[in-house]
């Protein structure tokens, strides 16, 4: 089954990261707690985990982006 991962809230009063690096692409397998990419608020830097396992269709961010909280960030098949 075909499911999105959406940017999760990363803080409180935070409702825009940017983008530092994925840690897995398209056709990576991924587990529930994988570190999907790490994204960067006006504080800190912050990893964001995998809600799901399964295997990753498609990113739709690149380095730099900016994204806001609840923005579809990939595809993944389950």
């Amino acid at each position: 089954m075909k499911m999105t991962i959406k940017m999760p809230r990363v803080g409180e009063t935070v409702d825009e990261v940017y983008l530092v690096t994925w840690h897995k692409k398209a056709g990576d397998v991924i587990a529930v707690g994988d570190n999907l990419m790490d994204v960067e608020t006006d504080k800190a830097t912050v990893e964001v985990p995998s809600p799901i396992a399964g295997t990753i269709l498609e990113t739709f961010f690149n380095d730099g982006d900016e994204i806001k909280t609840g923005t579809p960030i990939a595809t993944v098949e389950g």
